[in-house]
């Protein structure tokens, strides 16, 4: 099948892994949303976890012979501790005391499944350093919703850009898919991109 005509399947239900793909003039022809454990191994190390959850969800997602899938994953972790998302505002406002005045690493791993079946995998890694926040920037943060069931809990690309005070690495990586390295996979597996 000619590589223009490759069809490509996000393995992802996030808005955001949808719309960073366009960023590079990608539009997936199928999207499937995967159903895996994310609860980290013991003494699993955050790099291991991100990547092992990438490739986990490239393989969960069913895929045609001719078809290339693509699967992220986000995680923030703190040392060597890996934060869970915020499900609830009192985690979420735990999570942003943790951060706050310190520097974390946001590790964006992704794994791209060619049609020839082979895995390929890469991992973003983006430190990022929030200002000291105060107990109402937290309070008012948590009350606008952004940052509900992300990692981390907060959204780089909303309210919480303004509590960073230092980033070195990828900004699309923050928010859940580092671009130069997506590009890199999805060249590698056959999709013609410029």
């Amino acid at each position: 099948m000619p590589p223009d005509l490759m069809p490509l399947v996000l393995a992802s239900s996030s808005p955001r892994r949808r719309d960073l793909l366009a960023r590079l003039g990608v539009v997936p022809d199928r999207i499937a949303a995967p159903a895996i454990d994310e609860t980290p191994r013991p003494r699993e190390l955050p790099r291991v976890y991100a990547q092992r959850l990438a490739v986990e969800k490239a393989l969960a997602v069913q895929r045609a012979p001719d078809e290339t899938v693509i699967a992220g994953d986000t995680t923030i972790a703190l040392g060597r501790m890996i934060l869970p998302p915020a499900e609830t505002e009192a985690i979420q406002r735990d999570l942003l005391l943790r951060l706050s005045g310190r520097r974390h690493h946001a590790l964006s791993a992704i794994c791209v499944i060619g049609p020839d079946g082979t895995q390929r995998t890469r991992l973003s890694d983006t430190i990022v350093a929030f200002r000291p926040l105060s107990p109402a920037e937290i309070d008012a943060y948590v009350a606008c919703g952004e940052g509900l069931g992300k990692a981390g809990g907060y959204a780089i690309q909303g309210r919480a850009e303004a509590f960073v005070r230092f980033l070195h690495g990828s900004h699309s990586g923050v928010i859940g898919l580092p671009l130069t390295e997506t590009r890199a996979l999805l060249r590698a597996a056959g999709l013609p991109l410029a």
